[in-house]
């Protein structure tokens, strides 16, 4: 009976075993799936945004968030705790002495989340203040770059309410950003939802909140520069303007251009030409900046000389000719024609459409040039870009 038995026994409780085996695979996942930090999860979210599965890719960046939130939440509340000890609140908020006593006494979450904090911040920001510590773990709990792709997911779904929310959100958590100059992305974003919403005031003061960072446009530099840059465009005794403006002047600063170019294009729809004309002239004199510096870099002795040369350099590089493509560039010297025109200025105004109307590669644009040199007038509707 007990040799009989034995292989019985065995039968049975395999199955058993395989049941608790297979019941407990769960259990193992989620443990494996907690284990997972809140920037991996990030990633994540983003391959599932790239591929499109937008609902798991809004699961995962609110995962993100809610972990980093819970991470440093409790970070901060052990910081609280340290900060209670009383023989920490006798040492005040002198951080050298804090540190001395988390070593004396061997405490290893202390020790860890100050490290967190020199990371992410530097020591020398803290001036050797302990509840500064505090404070940006608090800060840290933000996690500004979830909440922009969640953002990104209601957009592209459309829900453009919903994702402007979203944008606004991560714009005020912007200290928190670990990518410096990101939250200029995030003001692209709200101001086209406004743009799209044909909420015009609204993304006429985002834009010009990006170009407020703008060393060239900004306080800084925005009366004697850009009047000199004017005059030097608008000169009625100058033959060779365009070459002159960008013989003497290069700006390559790409992350203004598009701010540039919406408002451009905004102002002269709106007649109001003056400014249409100084932001058309920061579109033409970055993109030729752009393409300039990129041919120095492959040929050194590189100079400007006119401007169909530098269209000649563009075309013989395949990668600057395709960069050329994306940028309107016909379209950008057509319409600052155009609001040169509207401002006043006639002469300017014709050194731009003539050289549209000897290019055959500008296409629609040249046959508007043309038509503007026989009988100048001011376009109504312009297509936003």
């Amino acid at each position: 009976m007990r040799i009989g038995s034995a292989p019985e026994n065995r039968l049975f409780r395999a199955p058993c075993l395989l049941m608790v085996l297979f019941l407990s695979i769960p259990l193992f996942s989620a443990r494996a799936q907690a284990a997972r930090p809140y920037w991996f999860v990030m990633e994540q979210g983003k391959n599932y945004f790239r591929s499109g599965e937008y609902g798991k890719a809004l699961l995962a960046f609110e995962e993100a968030r809610n972990q980093r939130r819970n991470q440093y939440a409790r970070m901060e509340q052990d910081m609280i705790s340290l900060l209670s000890i009383s023989e920490v609140r006798h040492l005040g908020d002198n951080l050298d002495f804090i540190e001395r006593y988390i070593a004396d006494k061997h405490v290893v979450s202390a020790a860890r989340l100050l490290e967190e904090v020199y990371y992410r911040v530097g020591r020398e920001s803290l001036n050797n203040s302990a509840y500064k510590a505090l404070g940006v773990l608090k800060q840290l709990g933000d996690y500004p770059e979830a909440e922009y792709w969640i953002g990104e997911t209601y957009r592209a779904e459309g829900e453009l309410g919903i994702a402007l929310r979203q944008y606004r959100k991560a714009y005020g958590q912007k200290a928190a950003l670990a990518e410096s100059g990101f939250e200029t992305e995030i003001l692209y974003r709200i101001a086209d939802i406004h743009r799209i919403r044909q909420e015009y005031n609204e993304m006429e003061a985002r834009l010009l909140e990006v170009l407020g960072e703008d060393t060239l446009w900004g306080q800084s530099g925005d009366s004697f520069i850009r009047a000199a840059m004017t005059r030097t465009l608008e000169d009625p005794g100058e033959k060779n303007r365009i070459s002159r403006f960008l013989t003497l002047y290069r700006y390559s600063n790409q992350k203004v251009l598009r701010a540039h170019e919406l408002l451009g294009y905004y102002y002269y729809a709106s007649s109001r030409y003056v400014h249409a004309e100084e932001h058309l002239m920061f579109v033409f004199l970055i993109q030729n900046s752009i393409f300039m510096d990129e041919i120095i870099r492959r040929r050194f002795d590189y100079t400007f000389t006119t401007l169909d040369d530098l269209l000649n350099e563009i075309a013989a590089r395949p990668p600057l000719a395709a960069f050329f493509e994306e940028t309107d560039y016909f379209k950008t010297i057509y319409y600052l024609g155009a609001a040169l025109y509207g401002n006043g200025k006639p002469a300017p105004a014709r050194d731009f459409w003539t050289f549209l109307a000897r290019r055959p590669d500008a296409g629609e644009w040249r046959n508007r040039a043309e038509t503007q040199l026989r009988s100048p007038y001011l376009e109504r509707a312009v297509e936003m870009p």
